[in-house]
């Protein structure tokens, strides 16, 4: 069964057993969430499904989408609820449209004549260099990954670009799995992954899947690899949690380490 409704500027459309109390409640929440758009919002809509399968941990699933002012901002999200999953999707909501203010803040910034700042579309020429430090100088600065929920690679491509980053650690909400995405080029993305279980069919984004696995390994190897080649970052996963990590090039000539958001220090951090 699938039903749509418009009650006023937000479009509703389920799939599944989905009550009328919960096409209201998703109505409110995403019309709630508008007024933190940075701009007018030409259209919303919120999908609400319920998967009969009682396999599923999670069966609810609930996607939104806004045009705001030209520009797609989406959210997806599920849980063991449909209330709890439009609450979830409401807050995530949320927090896209105020990174997307932020990103169009920081962009009217450097319009204004900060020469020194890049952001993806320049030439790669005119990134920093890295600072040639010497091996034994090198530390590792180590931080969590922005990506503080699950998400879509499409979600994770659009967090990308909105902070204008080169590549981006996030939990798969399909496979949960710690994937990281890159830029493949000008207009594409590569997904490195673990097992090769995302399907990325229906993708808005162009995204390509890594033939390269991340590996097994410590900090230390994977700092050893860095020092002897040219990679921008190592992904690899962490022999004790599994969980995956990211060590990169700092333009400082130090190492970052990212980490999940979700994730305990553990005993040496």
């Amino acid at each position: 069964m699938s039903t749509t409704e418009t009650p006023g500027d937000v479009v509703v459309h389920t799939e599944g057993f989905v009550n009328g109390a919960e096409r209201a409640y998703a109505r409110e929440k995403v019309g709630h969430v508008r007024r933190f758009a940075p701009g007018p919002v030409l259209y919303a809509r919120a999908d609400l499904t319920a998967h009969a399968d009682p396999a599923r941990e999670r069966p609810f699933f609930a996607k939104a989408e806004m045009d705001v002012n030209g520009h797609l901002v989406r959210a997806r999200v599920s849980a063991a609820s449909m209330p709890e999953a439009i609450d979830l999707l409401a807050d995530r909501l949320r927090e896209r449209l105020e990174r997307f203010a932020h990103h169009l803040e920081s962009k009217h910034l450097r319009h204004r004549g900060d020469t020194s700042a890049w952001h993806h579309g320049d030439p790669v020429a005119s990134r920093p260099a890295y600072f040639p430090r010497p091996i034994d100088e090198r530390e590792v600065v180590r931080q969590k990954t922005f990506a503080v929920h699950e998400m879509t690679p499409d979600e994770a491509a659009f967090d990308l670009e909105l902070l204008d980053h080169d590549f981006y650690l996030f939990r798969n909400l399909e496979t949960g799995e710690d994937n990281v995405i890159t830029r493949l080029g000008d207009h594409g993305y590569e997904l490195l992954e673990s097992s090769g279980k995302c399907t990325l069919t229906g993708a808005v984004a162009s995204i390509t899947r890594s033939s390269v696995h991340p590996s097994t390994g410590t900090l230390e190897a994977a700092g050893e690899l860095l020092d002897v080649t040219e990679e921008r970052f190592i992904f690899f996963l962490d022999p004790d949690s599994g969980r995956g990590r990211v060590l990169y090039r700092r333009y400082d000539g130090h190492y970052g380490l990212i980490v999940p958001a979700d994730e305990h220090p553990g005993p040496n951090d």
